[in-house]
């Protein structure tokens, strides 16, 4: 059998590491939050002085170079951060990837390292609204999920 550190990461496994340094932070993080934009956040999370971080997860070369929404998330965060495997952290430095306005996390299945801290740039109160109802109706949806096998058959008004 294969060592663990030999077997590629996957989105869920950065999800996970990234979640719980989040959390240990006083973050309250929640996987794909849906936007007003109709873009789907990997990681929204909430600080307890109600900030919004958004983090985007990416675990391939490919993925990375090949996104050109990214910026799309920053206009609904006070901080905007990649988190990738370590084995992309030089690829990060690249303009492109504008490391001067996002932060970034190196994350494995169970942790994340904060290798550049998020810059903060505070959103407009009517944006800072609609950010935090899209992150709150998306926790209760899935609270209403885990604690109701029926709730499939109900749709919201």
């Amino acid at each position: 059998m294969e060592p663990t550190r030999d077997i590629p990461l996957t989105a869920a496994d950065v999800l996970r590491g990234s979640c719980r340094t989040l959390w240990y932070q006083g973050w309250s993080p929640l996987p794909e939050v849906t936007l007003a934009n109709g873009r789907r956040a990997d990681i929204m999370a909430v600080s307890r002085r109600g900030e919004i971080l958004i983090v985007e997860i990416k675990v391939s070369a490919a993925d990375l170079t090949g996104d050109r929404k990214w910026r799309d998330y920053r206009d609904w965060a006070d901080r905007f951060a990649w988190a990738v495997p370590g084995i992309l952290a030089p690829l990060m430095e690249e303009d492109r990837f504008e490391p001067d306005a996002c932060g970034l996390l190196l994350a494995d299945r169970h942790e994340a390292l904060w290798m550049r801290e998020a810059p903060a740039r505070p959103l407009a109160p009517a944006r800072r609204k609609a950010a935090t109802i899209a992150f709150a109706r998306a926790g209760a949806e899935r609270a209403m999920r885990a604690a109701d096998p029926g709730f499939e058959g109900f749709t919201a008004r």
